[in-house]
């Protein structure tokens, strides 16, 4: 019987689910899992998780204590409901989950470490250890400071917001766990930019993480290349071979619907036969080719800005449905 497409990529690729959704998990099955504040908002909203918003905020409204104001009980609740979804999802994957630090912080080199380690320390309180958890921060130079600070402590990272080479290099020279090049994203600045489509072997966004992926590969970096934010599978097909791959389950369901040879693109031993010129990325030269990248300077702060949009959703969210379970609480029972 034929292997459909997501069968044969689970063969060279490690395959992750971009998704908050605990149900697409279980279906789907990858290794890994992201999440980020727009999935983790999305998520919240829908019914079947409104056990875990409720028993988050519950929880830190105790931890609060008596005399917290609301804000104060739906900040904590906000710093907790990543984790409590991280802690479901780790229960049906077998490796690893990414939770964001707050896209507030990302300028912020010290808060993003010592935000780090409060989500470490809420997952080891629930007997999760550093091993399998990814904290995620957007690749601004603070946060790239502020992996190589985390990493020697044994904090695993996933920069995410990645859209040049020169964050790329500066992540693997911090000593990152793992990238997250931002595959449509770019693709789309690109579209909105010259009005053409592009077919998946031209895509700006397959080229980059191409391009990413080969020069880790040729000068032997350990920081795993993660493509991600895909808009059709026809970027996926690209960057098969890809160390790993997080994809939202439409585009997992198309995958697995569909059948055909799917060719290893991206190659380790391919890569180290390029001619690629190497780059020292100190503060003066990532500031130099971010400015003088206005793809990835646009995207960067556009990505910080959207999940910021995002928190601040999820925060409105959390203090409309702590006051109705304060109401429910408050209600004599008939």
């Amino acid at each position: 019987m034929p292997k459909s497409l997501l069968e044969q990529l689970r063969e060279i690729t490690v395959v992750v689910a971009d998704t908050g959704d605990i149900q697409a998990i279980e279906k789907f099955k990858p290794q890994d899992a992201t999440t980020n504040p727009s999935l983790i908002t999305a998520a919240a909203q829908m019914p079947e998780y409104q056990e875990i918003v409720d028993q988050t905020l519950l929880q830190a409204k105790k931890d609060a204590g008596a005399s917290a104001s609301q804000a104060q009980i739906v900040s904590l609740a906000f710093d907790r409901l990543a984790v409590s979804f991280g802690l479901k999802i780790l229960q049906i994957i077998p490796g690893r989950v990414s939770t964001e630090v707050d896209a507030r912080l990302s300028y912020d080199t010290e808060a993003t470490v010592a935000k780090a380690r409060e989500l470490i320390a809420q997952y080891k309180a629930a007997g999760i250890g550093p091993e399998r958890v990814l904290i995620k921060i957007a690749t601004t130079w603070e946060g790239i400071r502020a992996a190589e600070i985390l990493e020697k402590e044994g904090i695993h990272c996933n920069l995410t917001l990645l859209f040049g080479i020169h964050q790329a290099i500066a992540c693997a020279e911090a000593g990152a766990t793992l990238i997250s090049p931002f595959v449509g994203r770019i693709l789309d600045w690109y579209k909105k930019e010259t009005g053409k489509d592009y077919p998946a072997t031209e895509d700006p966004g397959v080229l980059s993480v191409t391009k990413i992926y080969n020069y880790y590969k040729k000068f032997g970096y350990k920081t795993e290349v993660m493509g991600a934010s895909f808009r059709n599978i026809g970027e996926i097909i690209e960057l098969a071979g890809s160390d790993l791959l997080t994809i939202s389950p439409a585009l997992l369901a198309e995958l697995q619907a569909t059948v055909g040879e799917l060719p290893r693109k991206l190659d380790p031993a391919k890569a180290a036969t390029l001619e690629i010129e190497k780059i020292n990325v100190d503060k003066a030269v990532y500031d130099q080719l971010h400015a003088a990248d206005r793809m990835a300077s646009d995207k960067l702060s556009e990505g910080i800005e959207g999940f910021t949009k995002a928190l601040v959703a999820l925060e409105k969210l959390l203090a409309e449905r702590l006051a109705t379970l304060e109401s429910k609480a408050a209600s004599p029972v008939a």
